[in-house]
């Protein structure tokens, strides 16, 4: 008698002989690896499937790529190395890759290893498959198999891993571009409508912040609001998610505006259900700072999308989830960022009170709050004080100066992330702008032309504040046109996608200065006219007053 096969391949490989012997699918000899390999070997369920199709990795690479090209996308970047830390658990595919290796092995996440929904809504098992999969499934009690009309002509009933959810399938509805088809799974109104927004932003159309929309994002927010309060709260697959959200950090500025909240609301979701169930206890602590980073994060997001109400209900969220962690530099965080809505929006008292408390928060020890507050509470001084507090001024020297001391101690990890930690780029950016407040031209110019030069060519958000700033800054030392050209050429050198409302506004408060001060001097009309698109919520321009530019990332 042969010895047994001690590698996870050789086994796989009988399995797999075996299974095609006795005419079982693929799904059903996945299936078995999985319970055979992954005690002995770790082998993943998204690992057995390509083992139960007998493929190499390049095999499953190329069937991506080939998909990707038939959809009519660029080529993807998914290579054999990424695909191998997939099958190992170090990374997580993003909702995009996952929908095209659920098309390749033509089953749901679920069976892969993933709870969440695919991002088109659709199941990709095929009715013999599905059926495979389960023989005699049972319908939970008042859930209908069959529903009247044609809307579910030739429908199947796929189930998922939780066998309370059910989802039904219309296998004649094809391709990403079809997500209005008869689809009824049991997930949260406000995934199907992050969902569709989702795949209208990939196939480039174009979309609105509607009621909808933004009613689906509040909601999802009460949600949150509700399972912290009552719930005990823990994670799964912790590390994967900290990876992700950190990598929202990474990506912030370089992805616009919209597609980054959907993506962001889509995990927040999937946290929220995490949340929802109670774990062991020393979990808790780490899956509320990932609810808060997420809540915070989507709370800046808002206020580059120009709703400054749902911006605070978040950073309210994001409040509550930090509290649960007893974490005071987390705590501290999220109570610097909020204090970054009533400073862009008119209330620099506020913005104060917040900067200030944010420091108590923090404490002595180093932090990017204990950093980053300091700074924030300059630039609402800078705003006082160019609104006639006498006092304001050296206060917001002071505070510079206390900001840029806690910097220098921060460590590379704190320095290196836009979002979750304060940069060198940033804290020039915040000088730069104190100073323009202060009515010092020269040191303002100094400090937002050396940031300039600190910001990658992706930081497109901060990099238009910058120069709107500089525009700002101009005007305030007698330039009129210098600032209205500077001001249009910031915002016409963003893609239409990063054109987000708070920038456009900005640039057209810059306009209105100019007007206030200077009158109507001849660059003005020309100067609305090529700001004017379907990014400008309103034709009228706004109020003379000029609020600190705002920036979520900085």
């Amino acid at each position: 008698m042969s010895e047994p096969p001690r590698k996870e391949t050789d086994i796989a490989r009988r399995i797999r002989a075996h299974g095609l012997a006795r005419g079982r699918l693929p799904v059903e000899i996945a299936q078995e690896i999985h319970e055979q390999c992954g005690p002995l070997f770790g082998t993943s369920e998204v690992k057995a499937h390509r083992l139960s199709h007998g493929v190499p990795l390049s095999d499953i690479v190329a069937q991506v790529q080939a998909l990707f090209e038939v959809d009519g996308k660029p080529r993807p970047r998914i290579g054999e190395t990424l695909l191998s830390a997939y099958e190992s658990g170090y990374k997580r595919p993003g909702p995009e890759y996952l929908h095209y290796l659920c098309a390749v092995y033509r089953v749901d996440p679920d069976r892969l290893g993933y709870q969440n929904p695919c991002i088109c809504g659709r199941g990709h098992a095929s009715p013999v498959a599905a059926e495979a999969a389960v023989p005699q499934p049972r319908v939970p009690q008042g859930r209908p198999v069959q529903e009247s009309g044609a809307a579910l002509e030739g429908a199947v009933l796929v189930p998922m891993r939780d066998e309370s959810r059910w989802m039904t399938v219309n296998e004649s509805i094809r391709g990403l571009d079809r997500a209005a088809g008869p689809i009824s799974i049991d997930v949260g109104e406000e995934d199907i409508v992050l969902r569709r927004t989702l795949l209208q932003l990939l196939a480039g159309a174009g979309v609105a912040l509607d009621g909808q929309f933004l009613g689906a994002v509040d909601n999802l927010r009460r949600k949150m609001d509700d399972t912290l309060v009552n719930a005990t709260v823990s994670p799964t697959m912790l590390d994967q998610w900290e990876e992700t959200t950190l990598g929202y950090g990474q990506s912030y500025q370089a992805t616009p505006s919209l597609r980054m909240l959907c993506d962001v609301l889509l995990d927040f979701s999937e946290v929220r259900r995490m949340v929802d169930k109670r774990q062991p206890v020393d979990l808790q602590e780490r899956l509320c700072r990932i609810a808060a980073q997420l809540s915070g994060l989507s709370g800046l997001i808002m206020i580059n999308l120009g709703d400054h109400r749902l911006a605070r209900s978040f950073f309210r969220t994001a409040r509550t989830a930090a509290d649960e962690t007893g974490d005071r530099k987390l705590r501290a965080w999220v109570t610097v960022r909020e204090a970054l809505v009533p400073m862009y929006y008119g209330d620099p008292r506020e913005a104060l009170h917040l900067a200030r408390k944010a420091q108590d928060l923090a404490g002595r020890d180093p932090s990017v709050a204990a950093a980053m507050a300091p700074a924030v509470e300059a630039r609402a001084l800078g705003m006082l004080a160019m609104r006639g507090r006498s006092d304001a001024g050296p206060g917001a020297q002071r505070a510079l100066l206390r900001g840029r001391s806690v910097f220098e101690r921060l460590s590379r990890d704190d320095t290196g992330d836009l979002v979750f930690g304060f940069t060198d780029r940033q804290m020039t950016f915040y000088e730069g702008d104190t100073y323009t407040n202060l009515g010092d031209h020269r040191n303002g110019d100094e400090h937002l032309s050396r940031a300039l030069t600190l910001y990658d060519s992706n930081d497109k958000v901060d990099l238009t504040l910058v120069r709107l700033d500089r525009a700002s800054c101009r005007l305030h030392a007698g330039h009129p046109d210098a600032a209205l050209s500077t001001a249009q050429e910031a915002i016409l050198d963003l893609p239409p996608d990063h054109r987000s409302d708070i920038l456009v506004h900005r640039a057209l408060q810059i306009g209105a200065a100019v007007k206030a001060k200077h009158g109507e001097v001849p660059q003005l009309k020309p100067f609305y006219e090529a700001l004017a698109g379907p990014w400008v919520k309103s034709p009228t321009a706004p109020p003379a007053t000029r609020p600190v530019p705002p920036s979520e990332q900085v």
